[in-house]
């Protein structure tokens, strides 16, 4: 059987950036694992790549099909958008297919219970809170309509979010630190690579 590996942090801790350093290591063989949301779509975003865009009709659609797997929703400045994860044959476990994605902790936990906690692996990815609020700053000032209101909603929801005791209560034991992407990126691959 295979793996689901979740990356899981904070708000700009650079889970985008370690998965897709990770995605391209060939020696790892992992496959993409891609959510869906019905927020929009960001400029430097591809449908089907980062996440699959839809709305709520294809939400309702999928949810009365009993194919998802787990929801989220979010109380925005824009409204409510929702993530989601949906059994739309993307994940085979049992062809002994290794698997990475970017989660929430309330995502990864409802993975886990789906599939089985001996299959789904968290990587907790952490960053100083001053370093990771200049990374969001840096990265919405890129963004066509910067959202600087969003950005800052998100930061303040982490606290709760992330709080120790939520991540002790979904088992997380180990960290990585992604200060320095090389050292992260060099971490997490053997951990990975030790599980597979």
């Amino acid at each position: 059987m295979g793996k689901i590996f979740c990356i899981i942090g904070k708000s700009s801790s650079g889970k985008d950036t370690l998965y897709k350093k990770i995605i391209e290591n060939g020696e790892l063989s992992l496959f993409r694992i891609v959510p869906y949301t019905t927020r929009p779509m960001r400029s430097d975003e591809t449908d089907g790549k980062e996440y699959f865009f839809t709305d709520e009709a294809k939400l309702k659609e999928l949810t009365e099909a009993g194919r998802v797997i787990e929801v989220r929703a979010y109380h925005t400045i824009h409204g409510v958008w929702k993530y989601f994860t949906v059994n739309d044959g993307q994940i085979d476990l049992t062809a002994r297919n290794n698997y990475l994605m970017i989660a929430t902790l309330e995502a990864y936990e409802k993975i886990r219970d789906y599939f089985g906690a001996s299959f789904v692996v968290p990587v907790y990815v952490e960053v100083e809170d001053g370093l990771r609020l200049q990374r969001a700053l840096k990265r919405e000032r890129l963004q066509t309509n910067p959202g600087y209101a969003e950005m800052c909603r998100r930061f303040l929801a982490d606290e709760s979010d992330f709080s120790e005791d939520k991540i002790r209560e979904a088992g997380i034991l180990q960290r990585f630190s992604n200060e320095d992407l090389d050292a992260a990126y060099h971490n997490i691959t053997a951990f990975i690579r030790n599980l597979i």
